[in-house]
């Protein structure tokens, strides 16, 4: 039996008080888990190194994580994406699931994940209004017009279905029980913000419709084995059961308050 500790959407550059994040571990270390998992937007690029060391230093347990969208800001996604390559190489308890692949937690469930990103094939797409920071603070999309923003959306949500669909079709056949980590809700029905799913202005940059499309299909073809998703990025709460053996659970999170918060405690054998 394995206890797991589930947060998403900590957001540590909000949080002013060093005390507050001490206390927030500590609501982990209580939570006696053997393993913890992050799922994205853990600071910004300046700081996103400096935080993961602080909280392997304080939750002394292995941490598995996926990097969000603010992980990126003020920054690059290659650029963060390499150092954090660098540093799970020399922090022994720090583990990045974009380059873990397969993780056996139990000798019946499995870990994977991908940070994942918005891919803009749901909702109102150009029609949109919505402008995340996204766009004025990450390298990769500053001065892009919204055709060429959502040309590299939809690129970067298929570079995680890809990753994720070679990772599952392995899963599938060695664990009955597999829990995915990511940051953007791969379905309409898992973006949900303040108790309801978003509206079609908001799900372009909030779900990501390729990872969706690759989970349904593999699930489909293995009923036999059940599938947990973990994500967030919309700080809003809630759980959807897309199949009968596929479950999304979105964490909700205080982030603007400078509040994180344990999401959930799972127990799996």
């Amino acid at each position: 039996m394995t206890r797991i500790a589930w947060t998403t959407d900590i957001h540590l550059d909000f949080v002013a008080d060093a005390n507050q994040i001490e206390r927030f571990c500590q609501s982990i270390v209580e939570a006696n888990p053997d393993v913890v998992l992050i799922g994205g937007d853990i600071a910004i690029a300046a700081t996103v190194e400096e935080s993961l060391l602080m909280l392997a230093k304080y939750l002394r347990r292995p941490i598995y994580f996926v990097l969000g969208n603010h992980d990126f800001y003020k920054g690059s996604i290659a650029g963060v994406r390499a150092k954090i390559a660098q540093l799970t190489q020399r922090a022994s308890q720090l583990h990045w699931l974009n380059n873990s692949g397969v993780v056996e937690l139990t000798s019946q469930t499995g870990l994977l994940g991908h940070d994942g990103w918005a891919d803009g094939r749901l909702g109102n797409r150009v029609r949109s209004e919505v402008l995340l920071n996204d766009y004025f603070l990450i390298q990769e999309f500053v001065g892009l017009a919204p055709l060429r923003r959502f040309a590299k959306m939809s690129e970067l949500g298929d570079e995680a279905a890809r990753y994720l669909k070679r990772q599952l079709l392995s899963a599938v056949t060695r664990f009955p029980n597999l829990i995915l980590l990511t940051h953007v809700p791969p379905f309409k029905e898992a973006c949900w913000f303040e108790g309801r799913v978003s509206d079609d202005d908001f799900l372009p940059h909030f779900t990501c419709s390729a990872v969706g499309d690759v989970l349904v299909a593999i699930m489909q073809a293995h009923p036999e084995c059940q599938l947990t998703v973990l994500c967030g990025h919309t700080h809003g709460e809630g759980e959807t059961m897309i199949l009968p053996n596929l479950i999304v659970k979105t964490g909700g999170a205080d982030a603007e308050r400078g509040k994180p918060r344990l999401n959930e405690l799972i127990v799996v054998e």
